[in-house]
C-alpha cells in the first residue's frame, strides 16, 4: 500500500496533462461554436489534401528512420567493441548537441544552410526550402536517439556467443547475421520507435528549414489552429490531431508487436 502512494503523483500528472488535453481535442473536433456537429470532422476526413500531407509526413519519417538506422547501427556496433571509457567519451560527443534546445539547434542549421554553405560553395540563393534539407536536419536531430538504444543492446550481448559462433566455423559475416543482428533486434525496435514517432510529428524543422515551401503534417495542425481570422479552426486542428494520434498509436502497437515476438523467441531459444 505504501508503494502505491508513490504512484499517485504520476497518476495525477497523467490525468492533468495527458487525459484532460486529449478529452479537449475530442471535444473541439465535434464542437463548433458551442454546437455539436460532425460537419467539420467529416469535411476534414474527406479532404484529400490533408491525407496527402499525412502520407508525405509518413514517407519523410520512414526515410529519416532508415537513414538513422543505417548510420546509427555501425556507429553503435563500433562503440560496443571499444573499451567502456573510450566508448563513453565518444558517446558524450554525440549527445553534447542534445544539451542545446531543439529549436536553437534548428535555427543554427537554418543559418548554415542559408548563409554558410552557399557562401562556402560559391552558390547563389539558399539550400533551405527543399526536402533534402529538411531530411538532413531531421536525421541530425534524431540520430542520437537511434544510437543510444542500439549501443545499450549491443554492449550487453554476451561475447562468449560470438566466440562460440567463430569456434563452430562461422566467419564474421555469418556471425553478424546469425548471432549479433538477431540479438540486437530489441535495440533496433526501440531505436525505430524513438525516431519514427517524433519524426512523423515534427513541425519545427519543416517550419524553419522548409521556409514555408515544404510543410509536414505537424505544420498543417499548427496552421489549422492559427487560421480562420486569427482565431483558429479548432475543429479542423483537433481532427487532424486525432488522426495523427491514431497513426502514432498504430505505429507503437506494431513496434511493440515485433519487440514482443523477439523477447518470446529469445526465451524459447
Amino acid at each position: 500500500m505504501k508503494r502505491r502512494v508513490f504512484a499517485y503523483p504520476y497518476i495525477v500528472w497523467m490525468i492533468l496533462f495527458i487525459a484532460v488535453p486529449m478529452l479537449f481535442i475530442f471535444y473541439y473536433a465535434v464542437n463548433v461554436g458551442g454546437t455539436f456537429t460532425l460537419t467539420k470532422l467529416w469535411s476534414t476526413l474527406s479532404d484529400p489534401a490533408k491525407w496527402k500531407v499525412l502520407w508525405i509526413s509518413v514517407v519523410m519519417a520512414f526515410k529519416t528512420t532508415v537513414i538513422c538506422l543505417l548510420l546509427g547501427y555501425p556507429i553503435a556496433y563500433i562503440l560496443s567493441n571499444m573499451k567502456r571509457t573510450v566508448a563513453g567519451f565518444i558517446s558524450v560527443l554525440f549527445f553534447v548537441p542534445m544539451w542545446m534546445n531543439f529549436v536553437l539547434r534548428t535555427y543554427a542549421w537554418q543559418a548554415i544552410l542559408e548563409y554558410f554553405l552557399p557562401g562556402l560553395l560559391g552558390m547563389e540563393g539558399t539550400l533551405t526550402g527543399t526536402e533534402g534539407a529538411v531530411l538532413m536536419v531531421l536525421v541530425y536531430n534524431f540520430l542520437p536517439f537511434m544510437i543510444m538504444p542500439l549501443y545499450n543492446t549491443l554492449a550487453k550481448i554476451d561475447k562468449s556467443l560470438i566466440e562460440a559462433s567463430r569456434d563452430l566455423g562461422a566467419n564474421g559475416v555469418k556471425t553478424f547475421f546469425r548471432v549479433i543482428l538477431p540479438l540486437s533486434v530489441p535495440g533496433i525496435v526501440s531505436g525505430i520507435t524513438m525516431v519514427f514517432i517524433p519524426a512523423i510529428t515534427a513541425f519545427t524543422v519543416p517550419a524553419l528549414i522548409g521556409n514555408g515551401k515544404y510543410n509536414l503534417y505537424g505544420n498543417e495542425i499548427e496552421l489549422a489552429f492559427k487560421t480562420l481570422s486569427g482565431q483558429g479552426d479548432y475543429a479542423v486542428g483537433s481532427t487532424l490531431s486525432i488522426i495523427l494520434l491514431l497513426c502514432v498509436f498504430v505505429s507503437t502497437l506494431i513496434m511493440n508487436h515485433f519487440d514482443k515476438d523477439q523477447k518470446q523467441g529469445g526465451q524459447m531459444w
